[in-house]
């Protein structure tokens, strides 16, 4: 069976992974807790690996990159959870849905990046809009989203966690939030769009929504226009559901602890308004889930 080993294991997405592993025929290195910090005993697995997946902070994983690739030919393929790469030359993008080819992409390549949670939901709803020209690149939009606490580290969980936690925190209010560049590039943008993240106090899930003033766009879509480029680009997906309209309101936990990606457009035509949706937990697809898919197309397994 083919071997992987998770450099971070010990963290939310590594433990999100080594669980979807359970199920799969692949052999899982192990790091002693004691040696989690020292090169060599990480470099041995890595050694041993066919694939390497890195669930560190992003300075960790260029040096992990670094330490694995100076095995020469002993070198595994790596598969990284941080943010150091998602826009890196000699990186295949982890959104397996993001393109016809991408599958095949990921399958191929040595080096894949898995996505953030929040571009998982956004370029989701963006790139099928700007490949199919309904949505311009240079489009000036805004973003905004709500996460569950778990994906802001032990620091955010201790917090929420504790009694009397927040109830909403907004936050990176320097608009300069990590999942700005991959967003941009993978979405097809081109003018940089204003993201608003904030955390709930709710363990798992996330909305990621996007509202958009059809009057401005050239194509001057209505709200079925988008929905239909949406549906017919995800039409083969088994993970992500583009649903045909009528909800009045959307929790974030709907599917916590699923690998579900729902696509929501929401219209009305009168005002010609529109507010696009995304539904996903921010563990699942949008971290411990996609890296388990992206593993799989890596290693053949998929089918």
């Amino acid at each position: 069976m083919p071997t992987v080993f998770i450099d971070g294991e010990a963290g939310t997405t590594g433990l999100g992974i080594r669980e979807r592993l359970a199920g799969l025929p692949v052999t899982l290195l192990s790091i002693d807790p004691a040696l989690r910090k020292e090169e060599a005993s990480r470099q041995t697995l890595m050694r041993e690996a066919d694939v390497l997946i890195l669930c560190l902070p992003d300075e960790a994983a260029r040096r992990a990159v670094t330490l694995a690739e100076s095995l020469g030919e002993a070198a595994p393929r790596i598969l990284d959870a941080s943010s150091a790469n998602r826009v890196a030359p000699g990186w295949t993008y982890g959104f397996a849905e993001l393109t016809a080819a991408q599958p095949a992409r990921i399958a191929a390549a040595r080096h894949v990046s898995n996505p953030g949670c929040y571009a998982t939901g956004a370029i989701a709803l963006l790139r099928p809009l700007t490949e199919s020209g309904l949505l311009p690149p240079d489009t000036p939009i805004s973003i905004n989203a709500v996460s569950g606490y778990s994906g802001g580290g032990n620091q955010m969980i201790a917090a929420h966690e504790a009694e009397g936690g927040p109830a909403y925190e907004l936050y990176a209010l320097g608009l300069d939030h990590k999942h700005v560049p991959e967003t941009m590039v993978h979405g097809g943008l081109s003018r940089r769009p204003v993201f608003v993240p904030s955390v709930g106090h709710f363990r798992q899930g996330m909305l990621v929504s996007i509202p958009l003033h059809l009057d401005i766009l050239p194509s001057r879509p209505t709200g079925a226009d988008l929905r239909q480029a949406l549906a017919a680009h995800y039409e083969d997906s088994e993970t992500v559901r583009v649903m045909p309209g009528g909800a009045s309101r959307l929790q974030p936990a709907e599917f916590a602890g699923t690998d579900v990606l729902e696509l929501h457009v929401f219209a009305e035509e009168a005002a010609r308004q529109a507010v696009l949706v995304a539904r996903l937990d921010n563990l699942g697809k949008g971290a411990s889930g996609a890296a388990v898919q992206n593993l799989k197309l890596m290693l053949g397994l998929n089918g």
